[in-house]
């Protein structure tokens, strides 16, 4: 089991890191029934901003990490706009126009930053391994995983103990009831998009030296997430943390204990949980 013990922290750093591209995802469909096919391309817009300004100092990473979730907000909010002459023409105009916006914007993030995937200076104090049960880890990725599980948590506080995650709830349950009470519920979307899209942009910019920035992150990363909203359920907080760690431990620890099988491991184990509980593993009570 010792020779397991690192993939396995390995996936759970992996699986917050999912989480926290994923509550955004699932936030953009539960509240806004915005499915988001570009989630991927605001991911980036935090991994290339860390790429280009983390020069080894913690003022230029928090600098990175501030820039990469103001660019990801900014443009989960221009993206609300912009699916407002659609609204009403259901989840395939939404895919399409997402997805046609993720081919241009990431056709041109490649034209700025090249075809080449760009590495990630950090502050020298985190990158140096740390002694973990007597081996050598990382000592970044422990320290993102310490600052994902302190994430998570504040965004489960937020949904569930503040008004404004009050508000987000009651526009899930009855988007009529809370237009009665003065509050629009296209303002509601907006904000939460632009909220999914900090997510989005903090997770890509805490995440850069994990997941380097590179042609091929957006795509990956939104496939991961997919994955992850619907293991969950849609629409399910909860739900999307606890399959974002399960993904993350077949991709790390399936690779270690059965790489022949490892490529197949993530989407058998997904048709096999679907397959017990289709509406996923933590249902909302959002209908899908």
């Amino acid at each position: 089991m010792d020779a397991y013990l690192i993939p396995a922290v390995d996936g759970v750093a992996y699986g917050l890191l999912l989480f926290v591209v994923a509550a955004g995802l699932t936030l953009a469909f539960g509240v806004g029934d915005v499915l988001n096919l570009a989630h991927g391309t605001l991911f980036a817009f935090g991994a290339y901003a860390a790429a280009k300004i983390s020069d080894g100092t913690w003022l230029s990473l928090a600098l990175a990490v501030l820039v990469g979730t103001a660019a990801a907000s900014a443009g989960g909010a221009v993206l609300s706009v912009m699916l407002v002459p659609i609204a009403g023409r259901g989840h395939l105009a939404q895919a399409l126009l997402t997805f046609g916006i993720a081919l241009v914007v990431g056709d041109r993030l490649i034209a700025l930053f090249g075809k080449d995937d760009l590495p990630v200076v950090i502050p020298a104090s985190l990158d140096r391994p740390v002694d973990l049960a007597g081996h050598n880890y990382p000592g970044y990725r422990l320290a993102f995983l310490g600052v994902a599980t302190l994430i998570a948590i504040a965004l489960s506080v937020v949904v569930t103990k503040t008004r404004a995650g009050s508000l987000v709830r009651a526009t899930v349950d009855d988007r009529d009831m809370v237009a009665t009470l003065g509050v629009n519920p296209m303002t509601v979307r907006t904000g939460v998009l632009a909220v999914a899209g900090g997510l989005a942009g903090l997770a890509g910019a805490l995440g850069a030296p994990i997941i380097g920035p590179g042609p091929r992150t957006a795509d990956t990363v939104l496939m991961l997430s997919l994955v992850v909203v619907v293991l969950g359920g849609l629409g399910s907080i909860g739900g999307a943390l606890v399959a974002a760690v399960a993904v993350g431990e077949i991709q790390t620890v399936g690779v270690t204990a059965a790489p022949a099988l490892a490529p197949f491991a993530l989407f058998g184990a997904m048709a096999i949980a679907l397959a017990a509980r289709a509406r996923g593993l933590l249902p909302s009570g959002r209908s899908a």
